[in-house]
């Protein structure tokens, strides 16, 4: 049985004013490709298909031509939900997409059964049983008790989705006996694990609640399919437990990864072989830092990744001259000419500046008032001693503010 492990494609995402559909469409070319060349038996989504719950028609236009695509290449698709998508949007095609050999796991189901999927190979006998766990809200699996600490919440979050993977793991080897077979049972997750690396285009998903997931708290399956961190990794150092990443870089951070998508072999015996496919860089991306003088040289060398049709994108940190008041316009001058756009600019102090063509990627009813006003302290040129006094100061306000709404 071969499995193509991917997530968080993030279809219709706009990053800082751009659009990512040519890269996206390029990714789904060569996935296509993939899958024939190989032989894949089932294409796994593991959470964040989409950008945003409401997303462009494009996006939604994409996922719909790779599902009929996918049907003719004989390899079927099981898209998870994640924290960025819809349930009800994800849902609402499920019964329809099924008929085309997708299914569709939007969030957690009120019957387990329709979690547990038996996934068969190309000549139709069955290959693996899998466990379908898309991102787990609190709402899902736990019930809002009075008088509860932060601590105790998130302990209680991490015993119900435990007691979820145990339940569910439960009726797949209930399962795989009634077929009389020793199928591989694999399972998905959309979430933060311990140790995971993350990168600044993850946002927190658990906030208050659930910071990671333990390893061992995950069931005895064959292979453990996650998405939401978007570096490709194994999961302490475990070769069954694994982060494939995003197929394309979705923050600045994540410019100089390599990304993959992983194709998992398993057979009676459990895992086999996990191997990387290295995807293709589809629209280069980089950061560069220096003085002007420095970056002069290397702006000029990164045009040459670029074209006139595809300039490259890129991230520009200022050190040593970011007190210039000009530098938005000293920086353009050095770009003049090139195949490339700056989409934002950084002062090396922590202050960011808007960039020539950017836009803000988070907007304030996305962030908690801690978060913004975190933000908002990073931004300033302030020693120890006066941040942790505004720090002390922030907590007291609130501190009050809180009391006097109670």
């Amino acid at each position: 049985m071969r499995i193509l492990h991917t997530s968080d494609w993030h279809l219709g995402q706009h990053f800082m004013g751009r659009t990512r559909q040519a890269e996206h469409r390029a990714f789904c070319a060569w996935l296509i490709e993939q899958v024939r060349e190989h032989a894949v038996d089932a294409l796994l989504i593991a959470g964040d298909v989409f950008d945003t719950g409401a997303p462009p028609s494009y996006a939604r236009e994409q996922y719909n031509r790779l599902i009929v695509e996918l049907r003719d290449s004989g390899c079927a698709l099981v898209v998870l939900g994640g924290n960025h998508d819809s349930v009800a949007m994800l849902g609402e095609s499920k019964t329809l997409l099924e008929q085309l050999g997708t299914r569709v796991i939007p969030g957690v189901s009120e019957d387990l059964a329709e979690q547990l999927l038996v996934l068969t190979r190309r000549d139709g006998r069955p290959g693996a049983i899998l466990c379908g766990i898309p991102f787990i809200r609190p709402r899902d699996v736990l019930q809002s008790q009075a008088g509860q600490s932060a601590a105790d919440k998130q302990q209680s979050l991490q015993q119900a989705i435990q007691a979820h993977y145990r339940e569910l793991y439960a009726l797949a080897e209930a399962r795989r006996a009634e077929l009389g077979g020793d199928l591989p049972i694999i399972a998905t997750g959309h979430l933060t694990t311990v140790g995971a690396s993350a990168s600044e285009s993850v946002r927190e998903i658990y906030v208050g609640s659930l910071e990671a997931f333990p390893t061992s708290a995950f069931p005895p399956a064959a292979y453990i399919a996650l998405g939401h961190i978007h570096r490709p990794q194994k999961v302490g150092g475990l070769e069954h437990i694994r982060y494939c990443g995003s197929p394309i870089a979705l923050s600045f951070d994540e410019a100089r990864q390599q990304k993959e998508v992983l194709l998992v072999e398993l057979d009676g015996g459990g895992l086999r072989e996990v191997r990387a496919l290295p995807v293709p860089r589809f629209q280069a991306l980089l950061s560069l830092a220096g003085t002007l003088a420095e970056l002069a040289p290397a702006i000029a060398e990164a045009a040459a990744q670029g074209s006139a049709e595809r300039p490259v994108w890129l991230e520009v940190r200022v050190a040593g001259d970011d007190y210039l008041s000009d530098l938005q316009q000293r920086v353009a001058a050095l770009c003049e000419g090139l195949p490339v756009e700056v989409l934002r600019i950084r002062r090396e102090r922590g202050n960011a500046v808007a960039g020539l063509y950017s836009q803000a990627r988070e907007t304030l009813d996305e962030l908690s008032v801690d978060e913004v006003f975190a933000q908002r302290l990073a931004g300033e040129s302030l020693d120890e001693a006066e941040q942790a006094r505004l720090q002390a100061l922030y907590r007291q306000v609130v501190g009050e503010l809180r009391e006097g709404q109670a």
